[in-house]
């Protein structure tokens, strides 16, 4: 029926639109009303046709996109009781962040043997301990373990290597070499620099310049143990088909760059909604943010997401908020027929931004290549001069109310109080210590208007 009404139809050229449009202006200039230029100098059409139509070939993820629920470790029974509720209420996987050492036998007390499948776990570890990683990789040595060893992003952020360049690398090595195929080692956080206000061509080229060290090293020191695998870690913003576009580019990105290694590397991507547009008034809002970001990661092919709670700018983790964000991924999941979703292949629209992203990615990333890697150009600081001047961008954007974060610096409430509801400190902290680069850090875009509206709040 669908063929036989389509035939009903004379096909129509993009030049006939074109046309038909420019009459419909009325003398109005095509170009200046109907074109837009982003921040990553990307030309927006009013319309997109397939007689140019541009598409890259991606292999797409396969199976389900996994519930996350993401978990920080400061005492190890409540964390692993929450764990635990949280597989029983719909989470698929769990994520655990610790500033220290733990008890791990504690923390996975029960965990995998909760369901019949296999539960991912994941680990976002803020330091760097050979003996005690290489004990917790004995343990869970049976189970599908993400330990996301990043020393790259611990320079981005911190200024500084664990220990020392030399070091850091020979614990990795180690790590890598007495550490079962079927736990992660390898980690790449990408949403650093989404958080600091990198623009969507800038972060994929950075991402995959960052995990270009990884594989140089890995090839370089005869590390030569396959398969093995590396997670990224992607925070997703606002712009929804853009968001799409960007894993979907870097999918498409990465595989070329493995072609060239002739190594067997397995991708999986983490995504997480971006803290860079949530706000601290009319917070509600967030929670509309996050779902429309959640949607561009089940869209762009991510295989594991983890929602952020509407509330997690001031509050302390609290079991609602939790409840509320992982349900938001449960509807998706379940109600939304977004199982293995696939719905921008084919798409005019997401297909050429997906081509045009990788194509400006891969421009930015020969030159960091050409001009020595990514950890080179961050010690002559290229790259943070190039975040800070996006960052700038979208800042001046936001402030001129170009780019609105509603009820925020657009239709604010007047009687929105928010400072005695808040639990924690909601602004960017800086710390005066002696770094060997200059950290990269990631800020909201609202933090000074909060900030001024918090200090008087008949703003």
């Amino acid at each position: 029926m669908s063929n036989f009404l389509f035939k009903e139809f004379q096909p129509v050229s993009s030049k006939e639109w074109k046309q038909k449009i420019q009459v419909d202006l009325k003398g109005a200039d095509y170009n200046k009303t109907l074109l837009t230029k982003t921040n990553e100098g990307i030309t927006i059409k009013p319309f997109y046709h397939s007689d140019n139509f541009k598409q890259v070939e991606i292999l797409n993820n396969q199976s389900d996109f996994q519930i996350c629920q993401t978990i920080f470790v400061s005492d190890e029974k409540t964390a692993n009781y929450l764990a635990i509720d949280a597989l029983k209420r719909g989470a698929d996987s769990i994520k655990f962040i610790a500033n220290i050492t733990f008890e791990y036998k504690t923390l996975l007390k029960d965990l995998f043997s909760l369901r019949d499948e296999k539960i991912k776990v994941f680990f976002q570890l803020q330091f760097l301990n050979e003996e005690f990683i290489l004990s917790l990789n004995e343990f869970v040595k049976n189970e599908d373990i993400f330990l996301n060893i990043d020393l790259i992003s611990n320079l981005v952020k911190t200024g500084n290597w664990f220990y020392n360049n030399k070091k850091d690398h020979d614990i990795l090595k180690s790590i890598l070499n007495n550490t079962k195929n079927n736990i992660v080692v390898l980690g790449v956080d990408a949403s650093h620099y989404q958080n600091s206000g990198a623009n969507i061509v800038q972060q994929v080229a950075y991402v995959l310049a960052h995990a270009n060290e990884y594989l140089n090293f890995i090839t370089s020191d005869k590390i030569t143990k396959q398969p093995f695998s590396i997670n990224f870690n992607f925070s997703v913003g606002s712009n929804y088909f853009f968001e799409i576009a960007k894993l979907r580019a870097f999918r498409y990105l990465f595989d070329l760059l493995l072609d060239e290694y002739d190594i067997n590397v397995t991708t999986n991507i983490f995504a997480e909604p971006s803290f860079r547009n949530k706000t601290l008034y009319d917070y509600n809002v967030n929670m509309l943010r996050t779902t429309t970001e959640c949607m561009s990661a089940v869209l762009g092919g991510a295989n594991s997401i983890s929602n952020i709670a509407y509330d997690v700018v001031f509050h302390k983790k609290n079991e609602f908020g939790e409840r509320i964000s992982r349900n938001q991924l449960i509807i998706l999941k379940e109600e939304s027929y977004l199982k293995n979703a696939d719905f921008a292949k084919g798409s005019y629209y997401i297909e050429e931004l997906t081509y045009e992203i990788a194509e400006k990615a891969l421009k930015i990333f020969k030159d960091i290549e050409k001009n020595g890697g990514f950890v080179k150009q961050l010690f002559k600081g290229t790259i943070q001069r190039k975040i800070e001047e996006s960052a700038d961008k979208e800042q001046s954007q936001f402030d001129d109310k170009n780019l609105v974060l509603l009820g925020t610096n657009k239709l604010p409430n007047k009687e929105d109080k928010m400072k005695d509801d808040i639990e924690l400190y909601p602004f960017l902290k800086t710390k005066n210590h002696e770094t060997l680069i200059k950290p990269i850090l990631a800020k909201r875009l609202a933090e000074k208007l909060e900030q001024k509206r918090l200090t008087d709040e008949s703003i």
